[in-house]
């Protein structure tokens, strides 16, 4: 076990960067093919691997230079049984490319951490499914069993958390925190939403969250929404004890709904300076969120306006 598995220390305080949209960026930015959207695919070779370290040390520069910390979030959104087997993976490859992704992690924390800027390693978990679309929703138990195998990789090869992005239902994110728990790794949950503040399953923001903590005797560390905008969710969080649970954002650039942004031929990257100033206000009105990066169309750009915004409003 690390220590830091025992105390986050982005659970203390302080800003708290993440990347922005790795996929978007690497695709839109970086004319790199990613089928099905899995940057773990880079892996395979130096060039790839070498475009994935270019893309991290960018982003956690702007944490070194700001004496912010930063999450190095892996890129292994996609790399689960399914998907892995849609892109012709085995088992056994399948383990070693999250293997190589959290090494990655563990070269670039070495390389770049400084005493102001602590850096935390956590092993990304994506859906099941589409992250826009819950589909087929499994039973907690069938989302644990899913899950299990990717967490436990992590788990060995000594990340500090797991973070579930883009879930799409309770189910799934109970899952996978009960499978974190079983590996004795810390988990996140972020889930997404529609513009109207709810999952795409339909219920509420503060129901799922509820839920969760419920199910799994408040087993995430803390919650996260990505892949929405901030007038998507900004409406629905208030006052009441639901929202102190919630510590990330890590929101898209463009206001448009999921359907939009699917069935959209350019990539919409927004305003990074609105964006910023949208996670500034979030902020003064809900203090304690601190871990702070994009998701969607964003890039460097949208994560240094964050960065500053944040900062001076600190």
């Amino acid at each position: 076990m690390t220590d830091l598995r025992r105390r986050l220390p982005q659970r203390g305080g302080g800003i708290f960067l993440t990347d922005a949209g790795i996929e978007t960026t690497l695709i839109f930015q970086g004319g790199l093919d990613l089928p099905h959207f899995a940057a773990f695919h880079l892996l395979r070779d130096e060039q790839g691997t070498q475009a994935l370290r270019d893309y991290y040390r960018r982003h956690a520069e702007i944490a070194r230079k700001n004496g912010a910390g930063f999450i190095l979030e892996s890129a292994t959104w996609r790399a689960s049984p399914d998907w892995g087997d849609k892109l012709g993976y085995s088992v056994a490859a399948l383990d070693e490319a999250n293997r190589k992704a959290i090494a990655l992690l563990h070269e670039l924390r070495t390389e770049l951490e400084t005493d102001r800027s602590p850096m935390i390693i956590s092993g990304c978990i994506g859906p099941r499914g589409d992250g826009y679309d819950p589909g087929k929703v499994m039973s907690p138990q069938e989302a644990q069993a899913y899950h299990a195998r990717q967490i436990g990789v992590f788990a060995e090869v000594g990340v500090d958390l797991v973070t579930a992005i883009t879930m799409t239902n309770t189910n799934e994110a109970i899952g996978v925190t009960r499978a974190a728990q079983a590996a004795g790794v810390p988990a996140v949950i972020s889930f997404t939403v529609e513009t109207d503040g709810r999952l795409p399953t339909g219920d509420r923001l503060q129901d799922a969250i509820e839920a969760v903590d419920r199910a799994t005797g408040n087993g995430p560390q803390y919650f996260m929404i990505n892949c929405a905008h901030p007038t998507h969710f900004t409406d629905v969080l208030d006052g009441e004890a639901w929202v102190q649970r919630l510590y990330g954002i890590r929101a898209n650039a463009s206001e448009c709904s999921h359907a939009e942004l699917d069935n959209a031929t350019e990539l919409d990257d927004g305003n990074p300076i609105e964006l910023g100033l949208q996670y500034r206000d979030l902020r003064r009105r809900f203090p304690h969120i601190n871990v702070l990066g994009g998701c969607c169309g964003t890039d460097h750009r949208h994560i240094e306006q964050i960065c500053m915004s944040c900062m001076e409003a600190a």
